[in-house]
């Protein structure tokens, strides 16, 4: 089995989303509502929702105004934590970066996995790219699972797993993630919750108004 990294975070807060991007060197990933589906499915309340789609577009503003087109930098909030991936090319532009984000409203805390190289290429981002669908896809395959519940970002072959899940279900994810060809490392940023709680907080199926 390829290496995992265990970065597993207790809060008390629901969610996970949708990758969205912006033009190069800035990317931003974040949460999508299509008609109120995706809100239905996510486990984080719909002002979660909202507060991880601003909390990502000021941070990719700041970064913007803050390092120009210096940088790559893929952001993504998840229930208020903050992941940060790509390039910087110096250890001081990772620090500004983090210090820049930290200040942003409603962030609780930022995972700082920026790397100090070069810009990756198009045809890297691309290859990430492939690995992030063929990791959802795998999610999706694997019926024990809810899709929804995760987030997956990639980055030089080193897919980043987010959601609010149970052990159980984090354990499932890790399998299915670390068998999906491309994946070269696995970075889980996950909130543990009980069974009982995804209990509470699992949609209940329709009612037949028939019945």
């Amino acid at each position: 089995m390829k290496p995992v990294i265990h970065k597993t975070l207790l809060v008390l807060a629901l969610g996970a989303g949708l990758s969205a991007c912006v033009p190069l060197p800035l990317l931003l990933g974040g949460g999508a509502v299509a008609g109120g589906v995706m809100v239905a499915s996510d486990r984080r309340t719909s002002g979660t929702v909202l507060e991880d789609n601003a909390i990502q577009l000021k941070a990719g503003n700041r970064i913007s105004d803050n390092l120009g087109d210096r940088v790559h930098v893929n952001v993504n909030s998840y229930n208020r934590q903050v992941l940060l991936t790509g390039e910087v090319p110096s250890v001081q532009d990772k620090q500004l970066v983090e210090k820049v984000v930290s200040g942003v409203e409603n962030a609780r805390g930022v995972v700082n996995e920026l790397a100090v190289l070069g810009n990756s290429t198009l045809t890297q981002r691309s290859n990430d790219a492939l690995v992030t669908s063929r990791v959802k896809a795998n999610l999706v395959d694997a019926r024990d699972l809810f899709a929804n519940s995760f987030k997956v970002t990639t980055e030089r072959g080193t897919v980043y797993l987010m959601g609010r899940v149970t052990q159980r279900e984090a354990n499932r994810a890790t399998e299915v993630v670390s068998g999906t060809t491309g994946v070269q490392r696995l970075v889980r940023i996950l909130e543990i919750i009980s069974e009982e709680e995804l209990a509470r907080i699992a949609p209940q199926p329709p009612t037949d108004a028939k019945k």
